[in-house]
């Protein structure tokens, strides 16, 4: 169950879409989801994100865009199913620690009923920490804190390890009692009612907003607009909140192209700023920045010091050819981004970062280049199974050559090379040298277009799959009636999800055709083999009554099968941006003039059948993903994180979910 409400007065309602949208305007807005109860507030110099968790494992949470920062309180498990009951929501507070430094936060109130509840463990530090905690990873014996008592209030409270203003949490108990051993006890009525204050003295964001966020073509969405205005900010975007309140490369780019057509140019440089901002010396797009007390904890372990110099992770490979197709998007074609193209790559250093990343684009992709084979595909770097969105150690299959970058981002890069010199933007910050190895490089966009999508080429015959669908429709407890309709007699075509170290191929559907519809012009054929393997009904593809999965593994092994379950953070599961991705690609490949009347009356159809399928799950949209339970032979969307089975949980904001506020199917995409 997940219920989204706006808490805004009337009077803001009825002027526009959230409070959100005006500039600078204090929000809060609140999404039960699962076994979570989240509320966000933004007021001044205070953001912050609380979550309280009811059931067998009560926890609350405080999370604060403002250096990654975080409070959480975990309590011992309790018998039965007790809910949280918000009695209070939270209102912005400043305070001062003790060194008399700012401490920025909130407070709020909440009960449950049960007989008692015991603190487990507090974790004031870096979101990265309660992550790797709730995660159940060790907390750092450096960052811990003892809880100090003061009547029936219990006290966490620190600095950072560098001595920079730190955090405070504070619980105190308003209706039940509390121990000596800090055990907390259900009054005469059987509640606990709990007054939490929460800070963080991390030093606060820039917020974006109103005109300097989207413009007016944006959708009259005020859940939406709500979460993205969490999210932004002048620094960077935000991922998602809880578990990742900070920048994520590919998150940004992806988001900001899926949001181009109604960003502000404003939002849109920073988006590309933030990226640009924080490549490595060869050219490499950061995945995510460990900023904050993470930052010191770090530098303390590699090198003794207690730098808070941000430590940015460059494991992961798909934003390095994600980066040049999104900046062309603005500074080419978008009609602002066209006019401030110039000032922007002027600005901090953007143009020569922008080029430096161009130039790994072209030394990385030579050698298929020159000799197309599958050993000279685009790998992710030793010793990984994680590079590219399916970011979990199954989340490929083991394999670690990846469909989405080799047959489509790597194409869609070199192209880009290829405007962008024509253009003349890189003319102030190429030498000769830097021009030849480009304009070789962009020379090779038709080698990797045309040949690197092959290598994971799969067909299964008809018999074959008839009887490997029904089997796993079985083990599902699903019904695949629907599915074996749409079969037909060919066979089965797709691509496969990766190629292991081998050049095998892993076997699974996959909903990164999409990325090829929006970054690439396929042929007729291969345009109807892309959406057909997405579009039939699970469990011959990816179309459920719960959404549009990420991936299928029929047509796999029980192994592979069981590790893409739907509990699997990247198997069979729902991806909210995943569903939108496929949309903004169906309208771009609508919007061509060279398409067959056939292949045009297939994409339409398929456009039907996904946006129905959008609505109906339109409760979910904004979080991060969703997962689904058999239901009568049928299929039935459940929160991700509420099943004692689920790998993780899902946040209730998430960045790249947002993107329906310039996908719409009243509006072709540009």
């Amino acid at each position: 169950m997940i219920k989204i409400r706006s808490l805004l007065p009337a009077l803001v309602l009825g002027l526009c879409c959230s409070a959100a949208a005006i500039a600078d305007a204090p929000f809060r807005y609140e999404v039960a989801e699962g076994l979570n109860l989240n509320e966000f507030l933004r007021d001044g110099a205070v953001a912050a994100h609380m979550l309280l968790r009811s059931g067998h494992d009560p926890r609350f949470l405080a999370v604060f865009p403002a250096g990654d920062s975080g409070d959480g309180l975990w309590f011992e498990p309790v018998d039965g199913d007790p809910q949280w009951v918000l009695d209070s929501p939270p209102r912005a507070e400043t305070t001062e620690d003790a060194a008399g430094r700012p401490l920025y936060g909130f407070a709020a109130e909440a009960s449950l009923r049960a007989p008692a509840l015991t603190p487990k463990q507090a974790v004031l530090s870096s979101v990265r920490f309660l992550r790797d905690y709730q995660g159940n990873a060790p907390i750092p014996a450096d960052i811990q804190a003892a809880p100090t008592r003061d009547g029936n209030r219990l006290t966490w409270a620190r600095d950072r390890l560098d001595g920079a203003p730190g955090y405070r949490l504070s619980v105190e108990v308003t209706d039940g009692s509390l121990t000596a051993e800090g055990r907390i006890l259900a009054g005469s009525d059987g509640r606990i009612a709990l007054r939490f204050h929460a800070f963080s003295g991390e030093a606060p964001l820039s917020p974006l907003s109103g005109r300097s966020l989207l413009t007016d073509r944006a959708a009259a969405d005020p859940a939406a607009r709500d979460t993205l205005s969490f999210l932004s900010y002048r620094e960077k975007f935000l991922a998602g909140s809880w578990r990742f309140d900070t920048y994520f490369g590919r998150d940004t780019l992806m988001s900001v192209r899926l949001l181009l057509p109604v960003l502000a140019p404003e939002a849109a440089e920073a988006g590309l700023g933030s990226v640009l901002a924080r490549l490595n010396e060869n050219g490499e797009v950061a995945h995510e920045e460990g900023i904050g007390e993470f930052a010191v904890v770090d530098h303390l372990r590699k090198d003794g010091t207690k730098s808070d110099a941000p430590v940015n992770d460059y494991g992961m490979i798909d934003g390095n050819y994600l980066l040049a197709p999104v900046a062309a998007a603005y500074l080419l074609d978008h009609p602002l981004g066209r006019e401030r193209a110039a000032a922007f790559l002027a600005r901090d250093g953007a143009g020569a970062a922008l080029v430096r990343n161009l130039l790994l684009v072209a030394d990385s992709t030579a050698a298929f280049a020159e000799q197309p084979g599958w050993n000279h595909l685009v790998r992710f770097k030793p010793g990984r199974l994680t590079g590219q969105w399916r970011d979990s150690e199954e989340g490929n299959g083991r394999g670690v050559y990846p469909f989405d970058v080799n047959a489509v981002f790597v194409p869609a890069a070199l192209r880009a090379t290829s405007r962008l010199l024509a253009g003349g933007l890189l003319d102030p910050y190429l030498d000769a040298a830097q021009r030849g190895r480009l304009a070789k490089a962009a020379a090779a966009a038709d080698i990797w277009r045309e040949r690197a999508p092959a290598f994971f080429d799969m067909a299964v015959p008809a018999a074959a799959a008839k009887d490997q669908v029904t089997r796993y429709a079985a083990a599902l407890g699903v019904s695949p009636v629907a599915a074996l309709n749409t079969l037909g007699g060919g066979a089965v075509r797709f691509h496969a999800l990766s190629l292991d170290e081998t050049g095998g191929k892993v076997p699974v559907i996959q909903s990164d055709e999409s990325f090829a519809l929006l970054f690439g012009d396929p042929g007729p054929a291969d345009l109807d083999r892309a959406v057909r393997a997405m579009m039939r009904p699970f469990p011959l593809g990816l179309m459920s009554d719960a959404g549009l999965l990420v991936a299928n593994p029929v047509f796999a092994d029980e192994a592979v099968q069981d590790r893409f379950s739907r509990n699997a953070y990247h198997g069979t599961v729902i991806w909210s941006w995943q569903q939108a991705l496929l949309a903004a690609g169906l309208k771009r490949q609508l919007a061509r003039t060279d398409l067959p009347a056939a292949a045009r009356a297939a994409l339409a159809q398929a456009q039907s059948t996904l946006w129905k399928t959008i609505e109906a799950t339109r409760p979910l949209a904004n979080s991060e993903l969703w997962t689904w339970r058999p239901k009568n032979n049928r299929i039935v969307p459940a929160a991700f994180g509420a099943d004692a089975g689920d790998a993780d949980e899902s946040n209730a904001a998430q960045l790249w979910s947002t993107v329906y506020l310039a996908i719409r199917p009243d509006r072709p995409s540009p």
